[in-house]
Order: C-alpha cells, then sequence, then structure tokens
C-alpha cells in the first residue's frame, strides 16, 4: 500500500527573507565634488542658454503684440509697408529673404562640399592645417568687409553672367528680366545690378566656410574600418569617398547646409549694402530690386514711429521664429545621423 506524499510547507521566516533578497538594491556612486560642480555648471549654461532664448522671443512678441493685433494674418499676405496708415505686411520682405538665401545655399553648398572633401580627403598632412586655418578665417570676417567686395569689386564681374543666365534661361520665369533685352549688347546693364543673384552670391560666400568646417568635421570622422574595408574591396579614392565618406556624413551635410540657410536667413548688412530695396513681390532674381526682412529693419528702424516700431519688431518676431525653426531642423538631422559613429573594425 503506498504511502501518502507528504508535502512540505514553506516556514515564513525564510519566505520573508527570500522575498527581500529578490527585491533590487539601488546602487550610489559619489561622483565627487569635481564632478557635482561641473555637472551644475553644465546644466545652468544649458539652461540659461534657453532662458535667453525664451526672452528674447517674449521680448520681440510683447513689442510686437499691437501690431500683429491690428494687421492679424493680413501681416503675412501684405506686400506694402505703411504702419501709419494701417497697410503693412512682411510679404514681399519676406520671398526676398527667401529667395537670397536659396540662391545663397546654391552657391555655398558645392563650394563647401568640394573644399571640405579636398581638405579631408586629398590635401598633404602640411597643407590640410593651414587650409583649415585660413577657412576659419574666412568664417570670421565681418558681414560689412563682405558687402564692400560684392559692391566694388563682385558686381561689376557678374553682369556679364546674369546677362548670359536672362539670354539662354530667360524662358524660366524666375530668370526672365522684364524690360531688357539680352541680345542687345548695347542695352544698359543697370537692370541687373542690385539683385537678388549679386546679394544671392555674396551670402553665399560668407556661409560657406561655415558649412565646410562642418562638412570637414564630419567627413573626417568616417569610420577607419569602413575606409580600409573599400581599399581592401579594390575601390579608388574616389569610389571609397561615394560609398563610405558621403553616406556616413550625409546627416551632417544637411544639418550644415540648413544651419548654412539660418545664416543667409539673418543676414542684414551685406544684403542692404547690394540691394535695391523694393516692397513688391519680386520673383525675378536677376532683375535690380529687392529686399529681406533683416534689411527692412535696418533700413526703416531710425525714422519709425512707435506703431511703426511695434511693426518692425512683428517682423523680427516672424525672421526669429523662422531661423529658429530651420536651425532646429538641422540640430535634429545632425543628431539622427551616423556622424560621430565609429567602427568595430
Amino acid at each position: 500500500m503506498p504511502l501518502p506524499r507528504r508535502t512540505r510547507q514553506p516556514q515564513p521566516a525564510l519566505a520573508a527573507a527570500g522575498s527581500a533578497d529578490d527585491v533590487p538594491r539601488r546602487l550610489y556612486a559619489d561622483p565627487g565634488l569635481p564632478d557635482r560642480v561641473f555637472r551644475a555648471v553644465l546644466r545652468s549654461g544649458g539652461g540659461l542658454v534657453l532662458t535667453v532664448m525664451l526672452l528674447v522671443g517674449g521680448f520681440l512678441l510683447y513689442r510686437a503684440w499691437l501690431a500683429l493685433d491690428r494687421a492679424g494674418w493680413s501681416f503675412l499676405t501684405t506686400a506694402q509697408w505703411a504702419p501709419d496708415s494701417g497697410r503693412f505686411g512682411i510679404a514681399a520682405v519676406l520671398v526676398g529673404t527667401v529667395l537670397i538665401a536659396s540662391v545663397a545655399v546654391c552657391v555655398a553648398v558645392p563650394l563647401a562640399t568640394g573644399a571640405a572633401l579636398y581638405i579631408s580627403e586629398y590635401a598633404p598632412p602640411r597643407l590640410r592645417q593651414t587650409l583649415i586655418s585660413v577657412v576659419d578665417l574666412m568664417a570670421a570676417v565681418p558681414s560689412v568687409v563682405y558687402g564692400l567686395w560684392g559692391v566694388f569689386f563682385l558686381q561689376d564681374k557678374v553682369l556679364p553672367v546674369s546677362r548670359w543666365i536672362s539670354a539662354y534661361f530667360g524662358w524660366i520665369p524666375v530668370f526672365d528680366v522684364q524690360g531688357a533685352d539680352p541680345n542687345d549688347p548695347l542695352a544698359s546693364a543697370s537692370v541687373y545690378t542690385s539683385s537678388t543673384f549679386i546679394a544671392g552670391l555674396v551670402v553665399g560666400m560668407m556661409i560657406a566656410p561655415i558649412v565646410c568646417s562642418i562638412m570637414r568635421e564630419v567627413f573626417s570622422q568616417a569610420p577607419a574600418g569602413e575606409r580600409e574595408g573599400a581599399y581592401a574591396l579594390g575601390a579608388t579614392r574616389w569610389g571609397m569617398i561615394r560609398s563610405v565618406v558621403l553616406p556616413f556624413g550625409k546627416g551632417g551635410m544637411i544639418g550644415g547646409t540648413m544651419l548654412g540657410l539660418g545664416r543667409a536667413l539673418g543676414e542684414t548688412i551685406a544684403v542692404l549694402m547690394i540691394i535695391s530695396q523694393t516692397f513688391d513681390i519680386q520673383w525675378h532674381v536677376l532683375q535690380a530690386g529687392t529686399s529681406s526682412v533683416s534689411s527692412l529693419i535696418a533700413l526703416r528702424y531710425g525714422e519709425a514711429s512707435e506703431f511703426g516700431m511695434s511693426a518692425l519688431m512683428a517682423a523680427g518676431f516672424a525672421l526669429f521664429m523662422m531661423t529658429l525653426v530651420v536651425n532646429f531642423a538641422a540640430s535634429s538631422i545632425v543628431a539622427r545621423s551616423r556622424s560621430g559613429a565609429t567602427s568595430d573594425a
């Protein structure tokens, strides 16, 4: 006859001890006073930057509220600027700002990409550091110097190029020049001066060093293992650049381009020295006369009434928000790219 099975009952003390052992303990390591001070300084610096940015935006919005309350959404669609008579808006200057920045980006990105690839991939080591210093110095040149260079040197050299583009690509609306015959060699060239194209060239030369520095830094961080792997598979130097360096730095290239775009949107002195201010929506980039938000503020600041000053603050707030969106988008793209990754090889 089989004996009945005996079951063992867990003892309360052992069960309690087992449950206590299963609770994870929180580990804490004291980083030390220097690390705590350093962390506090970093947090304070980051918080201060965000606070200053919010204060600037809040100040602009506070000063611009009087004009924005009266104009409403028509502030973005009106192409006139007469605040004292009640008809004002930034449609014309907004279009001019975007066109100048677009021309600048189209000029700066190819130059910056070529220069960054040459410095990081082709330049001899002795020449590389010199070129890096020259590019960094170009980024530090004041904008008024670029403006003087554009007015007194570049503008006369570019007029034949503007005429040639208008002659062969004038069927594209953006390159059409109204009231000018590009095939007439005796026609006055004044219709091509002070244009969006010339201003965009100058701004493009200003932002090219910034974009080049960012791209060069990204290209130089391409993993050495992937470079050597491409060479081991028989790739040429250009083949290695096309298959390793450019895909690796794609996010950094886009981010650098957008950071340069943010700089181009807010450029003031160089643009003001070159353009002929107009408050009509000017889509023809080769034709004389254009405008930008920053040049409008600089031109009308001294003679503005109290309400006119509020309208200028509204224009500045619109430019602030535009550049803020562009810079945040650039930062997000750079953060999500592979830039800075390392190779396992």
